[in-house]
């Protein structure tokens, strides 16, 4: 039976190929573990193997979990959609925010971050592929956004995030990552994060610039959505 640690030496080959076959420095791409549904027990599971980035997408559920992991240096970055009634929280328990979409998103989270902690990184989330199902500014809002985000005091704004329409195109799969750094490069801001792949397409994200790569499934294994 795989194990995470199993899991997260396979990944790593993936990652190290990936970035070898496009010209990068494999260290250039981080592995974001994304944790939600599982327990803080797999947590620890993976940060005995190594990792120290946790992705979650549900603020009660990583609550607790941080509750039960006060004892792990982890750094804890948020990846889901954000409610404004939600933001005081985030500010206060996370390092990194990937899923900023609109500027009063950011403006809490710039007011509500305590004076105590360093500003909070965030990226700026595209819907890249158009989906009304999915959260993210529209690339035209985009320029607007980041320098109206940038300008905040206690954000540090990194980069883009976003999660193209799922494929099993590769050649659709790069174009629209390809797009992504496009819409980065754009903007001149000297941003330094491309928060883009996933477990079925971390290749051609990596091959497109991704320097966050949000792994759930080939890590953790299948979702458990029976579980709080």
């Amino acid at each position: 039976m795989s194990t995470i640690a199993d899991n997260l030496s396979t990944l790593a080959d993936r990652i190290r190929s990936a970035a070898q076959a496009a010209g990068r420095d494999p260290g250039q791409v981080r592995l974001l573990a994304v944790s939600k549904t599982k327990p803080a027990a797999a947590i620890r599971e993976v940060y005995a193997a190594g990792v120290r980035d946790v992705g979650e997408n549900y603020l009660q559920e990583a609550l607790a979990k941080q509750l039960e992991l006060t004892d792990l240096p982890l750094t804890w970055h948020f990846i889901g959609p954000i409610q404004s009634n939600k933001t005081r929280a985030i500010a206060e328990h996370f390092d990194w925010v990937h899923s900023v979409d609109r500027l009063k998103i950011a403006q809490r989270l710039s007011e509500q971050r305590p004076a105590g902690l360093p500003a909070l990184n965030v990226c700026v989330q595209v819907n890249v592929s158009g989906e009304a199902s999915k959260s993210g500014c529209n690339p035209d809002e985009l320029p607007a956004l980041a320098q109206a985000i940038a300008a905040l005091p206690h954000l540090k704004l990194r980069g883009l995030m976003a999660i193209p329409e799922p494929t099993d195109d590769p050649a659709a799969q790069a174009a629209a990552f390809a797009r992504v750094r496009q819409l980065q490069d754009s903007l001149n801001l000297g941003l330094d994060t491309l928060s883009m792949g996933m477990s079925h397409d971390l290749e051609a994200a990596i091959a497109q610039g991704a320097t966050w790569v949000r792994i759930g499934t080939a890590l953790f294994g299948a979702r458990d959505y029976g579980q709080a």
